[in-house]
């Protein structure tokens, strides 16, 4: 699934089997990594490029190993096999958020060559954190699009989720501050305000791996999985994914 953001076309079914705003008894796995992977630290200070602008071709096969798995998550969390069924659940009547809901509902990152994604769940209610790898072919490439996505939020407030047979949630769009992690990062979070799906929320963080676009987002959780989530995903890329 991913996409851009991903979670872009899951969002609506995890939402709809979420059940609205209300929280499952059972307390969710505490995002805590289980085998962060030894490296070198993976924070890179905001704005600084990790690579220079080498064009670089990546492979479905060396992007999909560099995804985090089962084994770099907290135990709990299982595989979340929900499929993308192409639906575009965002939408705006303002022009100033369409290119933000473009982004939304892109089943991959726009101009990628190559993208993978790979979804985890804590159980039925939740938190789904969603990881997704999209090779650009260049650094630069990865930061015009970070931030053009930046710019897309900035200029927006909110957006509109329709999730079937459940009507249309309106969601406020706000930045956050993003962990520091990769290069250049951005996050943001949507919230729902009004609607079935009121006060559940999403949050995303963007950031760069060399030519890679790397993209985390955490859905129905309890407002501390973005940052250890974004560490195991960008330490186990840099591993992995090699600069030319």
């Amino acid at each position: 699934m991913t996409r851009y953001l991903a979670l872009a076309a899951a969002l609506a079914l995890s939402m709809t089997a979420c059940g609205g705003d209300e929280k499952n008894s059972a307390a969710p796995p505490p995002f805590t990594p289980s085998q962060t992977p030894s490296a070198t630290p993976s924070k890179t200070p905001t704005g600084t490029a990790s690579t220079p602008a080498v064009r670089v071709t990546r492979t479905s096969t060396e992007l999909t190993g560099a995804l985090p798995g089962l084994s770099d998550l907290p135990s709990g969390f299982s595989v979340d096999k929900s499929e993308d069924d192409g639906s575009k659940p965002f939408s705006t009547p303002s022009s100033r958020c369409k290119t933000l809901v473009k982004y939304l509902n892109a089943t991959k990152a726009p101009g990628a060559k190559v993208s993978v994604s790979r979804t985890f769940t804590g159980g039925q209610e939740g938190p789904y954190v969603d990881y997704g790898l999209d090779s650009m072919g260049t650094s630069d490439e990865v930061t015009d699009l970070r931030d053009s996505y930046a710019k897309a939020v900035d200029s927006c407030s909110k957006v509109t989720l329709k999730t079937e047979g459940a009507g249309s949630t309106s969601m406020k769009v706000e930045k956050i501050t993003a962990p520091e992690y990769g290069s250049e990062p951005f996050a943001f979070r949507l919230t729902g305000t009004s609607g079935p799906k009121r006060g559940l929320e999403y949050a995303a963080v963007v950031t760069g791996v060399g030519d890679v676009i790397l993209s985390v987002g955490v859905l129905a959780g309890q407002g501390t999985e973005l940052e250890p989530a974004t560490e195991v995903a960008v330490t186990k890329a840099r591993q992995l994914l090699k600069p030319a």
